[in-house]
């Protein structure tokens, strides 16, 4: 049975994951009416107190939702020159006692961190994560190629979203993105909604590292909803023509992307059905250890 998996999104249905229970069964119902069987919550970064109460928020959706698997916590453990459309102030070095902080509050809930392997600690706190049971996604990073390997041999194996907020494959700097095309051992996030990828890239990567490419929505709260005025954790965000940004800039926050679509983005970009299915299913399935 093919259960489609994403394991990197905010919201949908004009509802955020983690604001309210409410919100969120509603946002994964907007994600299921399209499709969608299984969803991790991703939460971007806020201090470390509203984090806990966001998780605490997610579990109490996941009793009555179990298409609901968990936390993913994108942050706050991010690079602030890559840092995207997650708030500066909320960013952290993860020490010993803010990582040590997180993993007894989540008490198994968290399934995911992305975490950028340059900053203080970071090295260390991914052995944490590991030794936790959650999966470590390399992603908000400045590090090249010789600092991801290190990441992935402390035990990282995922990529989040591949390309973005991270530096891209230049001569014989190849970024985190080679090193995990070259790593068998590491899954690569792609957001196939025609917006964050050419759709060639995202069919070169699918030849490049073949079973590996997970696809995720990064969707938030307009996924499966309608263009207008958002908020992604406390920034303001636009949405236009299904594209959204950070209100006033050009900076893009998140998609409005469902996993369906982007299985046909990637159909039309050359990728074999049965390869983009894949992609969207049994790999997010088994980097999480799911099956």
């Amino acid at each position: 049975m093919t259960i489609l998996t994403d394991i990197h999104g905010h919201g949908g249905g004009g509802h955020a994951f983690g604001d309210s229970v409410e919100g969120t069964l509603a946002a994964a119902a907007a994600h299921r009416s399209h499709g969608t069987g299984a969803m991790v919550a991703s939460l971007v970064s806020l201090p470390t107190a509203v984090l806990r109460e966001q998780m605490a928020v997610v579990r109490e959706a996941m009793a009555e939702d179990p298409s609901l698997l968990g936390v993913h916590l994108e942050g706050p453990f991010l690079a602030p020159a890559r840092k995207g459309a997650h708030a500066l102030g909320n960013l952290l070095d993860p020490s010993p006692e803010v990582v040590d902080g997180l993993i007894t509050a989540a008490d198994g809930l968290v399934r995911q961190v992305t975490i950028a392997p340059e900053l203080p600690g970071a090295l260390d706190a991914i052995e944490r994560f590991v030794g936790a049971g959650i999966v470590v996604a390399v992603g908000h990073t400045e590090a090249d190629a010789a600092l991801a390997r290190q990441a992935f041999d402390r035990g990282a194996t995922l990529l989040t979203h591949g390309f973005n907020a991270m530096r891209g494959i230049v001569g014989r700097e190849i970024g985190p993105v080679g090193a995990a095309m070259d790593d068998p051992r590491v899954s690569i996030e792609l957001i196939a909604d025609g917006i964050h990828l050419d759709p060639a890239l995202i069919a070169a990567v699918f030849r490049a590292a073949p079973g590996r490419v997970v696809l995720v929505t990064d969707a938030m709260a307009a996924a499966a909803a309608s263009d207008g005025d958002y908020v992604l954790g406390d920034l303001a965000v636009e949405v236009r023509d299904g594209k959204a940004v950070l209100a006033g800039t050009d900076t893009i926050a998140g998609s409005t992307l469902t996993l369906a679509r982007a299985i046909e983005v990637c159909v039309a970009a050359g990728v074999e059905r049965h390869d983009a299915v894949a992609a969207a299913s049994a790999v997010p399935r088994a980097v999480l250890g799911l099956d």
